[in-house]
């Protein structure tokens, strides 16, 4: 059997009266260990054997590759009704690329021509920084650090009075001396210096979150791991209704939107919409009257 084939099992009964209730639909697929099960039944002397069921097998093709007499298996996915309109038209509004995301982001904040490990390291603290923060106050934050030279030895070696003065007025201070302190101190002891290259060993550092973990993970290591969502995304991914149903959670806009976004789709949509949030479909008093997606968001009909 080609490496490039999957396959699928369906049962096709010769007596009616192992017919499924209801309907007549046939199983789709019988698990391995019923069919041996099946198999010793049959074998067992002394006892009457069931009649035998007789097994359709189908090939599903993967990775683009088509096997002969492979039948095709229809997968019925959610997708929102005139998404990509909506995202074309979102496409043309941020064609300047002059929202503040687009200067100031996460991929803006590092000096590039630090060593690698160090830019990895500015980049996961740009993002520590940014949460709850407008990215103009954290490209300050990150102006006044770098120009101390921004390393994970600086950062130990800066008391917490000196730090909270470097970082002020992003939003929690306070708490973001505490989380930088202790990441930093656990990158130095268990990474030498760098982040981690997963988001699971990401997420567990002290203030990093699982979007701060998948935007570390494209911008630092160049990784594409899933969708950043953040108070934009979760925000107008509701209001186009690019959920299935409504979500109460950035985490659960991204389990919502990875179920059905194109993958080739994840890298650009934090961006995306993170400056059309900025600049059109803001949180308070959205400028509906100037956005092309004024007649297909379902909650611009609402308003």
């Amino acid at each position: 059997m080609s490496a490039g084939l999957r396959m699928l099992t369906r049962s096709r009964s010769r007596s009616p009266r192992t017919r499924p209730r209801g309907g007549g639909e046939e199983p789709a697929s019988i698990p391995r260990r019923e069919v041996a099960a099946e198999g010793r039944k049959k074998h067992r002397p002394g006892k009457c054997q069931q009649k035998t069921q007789r097994l359709h097998v189908a090939y599903e093709a993967l990775d683009g590759e088509k096997g002969e007499g492979a039948e095709p298996l229809k997968v019925s996915a959610w997708e929102p009704q005139g998404w990509q309109q909506q995202l074309a038209n979102i496409r043309t509004m941020r064609s300047k690329k002059d929202a503040p995301v687009d200067q100031l982001g996460a991929e803006h904040c590092y000096d590039p021509s630090a060593p690698p490990k160090v830019r990895r390291y500015q980049v996961l603290l740009s993002l520590m920084l940014s949460s709850q923060t407008k990215d103009q106050v954290t490209a300050g934050a990150m102006q006044r650090l770098r120009a101390r030279g921004l390393t994970v030895d600086s950062i130990l070696q800066t008391d917490d009075s000196t730090l909270g003065e470097l970082i002020y007025p992003v939003g929690f201070w306070r708490s973001k001396v505490k989380f930088i302190k202790q990441t930093s101190a656990i990158l130095q002891q268990h990474y030498d210096g760098d982040i981690p290259a997963s988001v699971a060993e990401l997420v567990a550092l002290p203030g990093v979150g699982p979007k701060m973990a998948h935007l570390a993970m494209a911008v630092a290591w160049g990784t594409i791991s899933g969708i950043a969502v953040d108070t934009h995304v979760h925000r107008i991914a509701n209001r186009l209704r690019w959920t299935q149903r409504p979500t109460k959670s950035p985490e659960a806009t991204r389990a919502a939107l990875e179920e059905w976004l194109p993958r080739e789709l994840w890298s650009e949509i934090n961006g995306l919409l993170v400056g059309f949030g900025q600049q059109t479909c803001l949180p308070v008093h959205p400028r509906c009257q100037a956005c092309l997606n004024q007649a297909l968001c379902p909650t611009a009909q609402g308003l």
